[in-house]
C-alpha cells in the first residue's frame, strides 16, 4: 500500500468515526431532551387540570376548610399539616443522622463503617408500604397503648418518615464530611487542636453545604412520601390544623390518594386534587432548587 492510499484510508476511517460520534451525540441529546419534555408535559397537564381550582384564588390558597361536598377547597390546614409532619420527621432524622455521619466519617473503625453504612443505605430499598404496614401494626398500637390518643397521629408519621429520611441524611452528610480536604484536618491537629475540636471547628463548617443539602433533600422526601404516611397519620375526613402531636392529620399526598378514588370526572373536586398535586410539585421543586444552590455554593467556596 502506497503512502497516498494509506492517507486516504485514514481519512475514510476518521470520517466514519466522526459520523458515528455525531449520531451518538444526537441520540444522547434526544434522550436528554425527551426527559425534559416528559417533565414539562406532566407539569403542563397537572396545571391545565388544576387551573379551575387555582382560579378560585384566596378561597383555595387561604381557605381554612376542605369539604368537597359543600364546595369548599381551602388548602391551608392540609399544607400546614404537611409541613408539620415533614419538619418534625426531618428534625428527628437530623438529630440522629448527623451525629451518626460524624461518627462514621471520623471515629468509626473501617470494618464497623463497612457494616453500618450499607445497613443504613439498605433502608432505601425497603418499600414504603412495608414501613407503613410496620408503623400501622406496631408503632400505632404502641403509641395508642403507651402514650394515648388514637395511635394514628403526627408522632407516628414523624417516626416512620424519619426512618425513611435517615439514609439520605447519613449517607450524604458522611460523604460531605469525608470530602473535606485532609490538609485542613492535619493543619488543625498540628496547631494543637484535639480531634473533636478539629471536627467541630474545622471539618463540620467546611462540610456544612453538603449537610444542609442532605437535610433539604430529606425534607423533600418526607413531604412527597405517600403510602407510609397514609397508613399511620389518621386522615380525618375534614382536615384541621393540629394542636397536638397525638392528633390525626391530613397531608397533601394522602388527600390526593384517598379522594381520587371517588371523585367525579370533570368536577371542581377533581380540579382541586390536581391543584393540590401542582402545589406539592412547586414545594418539592423549590426544595430541589435550594439544594442545588447550597451544593454549588459549597463547591465554589472550596475552590
Amino acid at each position: 500500500m502506497s503512502v497516498l492510499e494509506h492517507v486516504r484510508t485514514l481519512k475514510i476511517v476518521r470520517m466514519e468515526v466522526g459520523t458515528a460520534e455525531k449520531i451518538i451525540e444526537r441520540l444522547l441529546f434526544i434522550c436528554a431532551l425527551s426527559s425534559t419534555l416528559i417533565v414539562f408535559f406532566i407539569i403542563a397537564f397537572i396545571l391545565k387540570e388544576g387551573l379551575p381550582a387555582l382560579a378560585l384564588g384566596t378561597d383555595f390558597f387561604f381557605g381554612m376548610t376542605w369539604c368537597p361536598k359543600h364546595g369548599q377547597f381551602g388548602i391551608i390546614p392540609t399544607v400546614v399539616s404537611t409541613f408539620i409532619v415533614g419538619i418534625g420527621a426531618l428534625t428527628i432524622a437530623a438529630s440522629i443522622g448527623i451525629p451518626a455521619a460524624v461518627y462514621l466519617a471520623e471515629f468509626s473503625p473501617e470494618w464497623l463503617r463497612n457494616v453500618i453504612k450499607p445497613s443504613v443505605e439498605m433502608l432505601v430499598g425497603i418499600p414504603s408500604i412495608v414501613l407503613g404496614f410496620f408503623g400501622l401494626m406496631v408503632l400505632v398500637v404502641f403509641i395508642r397503648d403507651s402514650i394515648g390518643g388514637y395511635g394514628e397521629c403526627i408522632l407516628a408519621g414523624w417516626i416512620i418518615l424519619a426512618i425513611m429520611t435517615l439514609p439520605h441524611v447519613i449517607s450524604i452528610s458522611e460523604d460531605s464530611i469525608r470530602a473535606v480536604p485532609k490538609a485542613y484536618k492535619e493543619a488543625s491537629l498540628a496547631l494543637g487542636a484535639t480531634h473533636w475540636e478539629t471536627v467541630k471547628r474545622v471539618i463540620l463548617p467546611n462540610a456544612r453545604s453538603g449537610i444542609l443539602a442532605s437535610m433539604v433533600l430529606g425534607m423533600g422526601n418526607a413531604i412527597g412520601e405517600t403510602m407510609a404516611v397514609l397508613m399511620v397519620i389518621g386522615n380525618p375526613n375534614i382536615p384541621w390544623i393540629p394542636s397536638s402531636v397525638l392528633e390525626p392529620v391530613r397531608v397533601l399526598t394522602s388527600t390526593i390518594v384517598i379522594e381520587h378514588s371517588y371523585v367525579a370526572w370533570g368536577s371542581m373536586h377533581q380540579h382541586a386534587l390536581f391543584a393540590l398535586g401542582f402545589v406539592l410539585f412547586i414545594v418539592v421543586a423549590i426544595l430541589n432548587v435550594i439544594t442545588t444552590t447550597i451544593i454549588r455554593r459549597g463547591m465554589s467556596g472550596r475552590r
